[in-house]
């Protein structure tokens, strides 16, 4: 993945709602938030692969800071 998609990538997780990131299930978060990203950086197939097996990979890192932003975490 190039960086400037991981870098848009991040922000557009800084930006998504705790509740979206905290509450779906695994399989459909990944489905989400790489629909989510595709619909606002156009990515050609393989680069919405990659970004899917990446998302899979760092759900538990993605989580930990949805947690940490979530206002029941404070």
């Amino acid at each position: 993945m190039p960086p400037t998609i991981l870098h848009q990538f991040w922000a557009f997780i800084e930006e998504t709602q705790t509740t979206t990131l905290l509450n779906l299930d695994d399989a459909t978060l990944v489905g989400w938030l790489t629909g989510q990203f595709q619909r606002q950086n156009v990515l050609n197939t393989e680069e919405t692969q990659h970004l899917s097996t990446y998302i899979s990979g760092r759900l538990p890192l993605i989580r930990e800071l949805a947690e940490e932003r979530s206002p029941a975490y404070q």
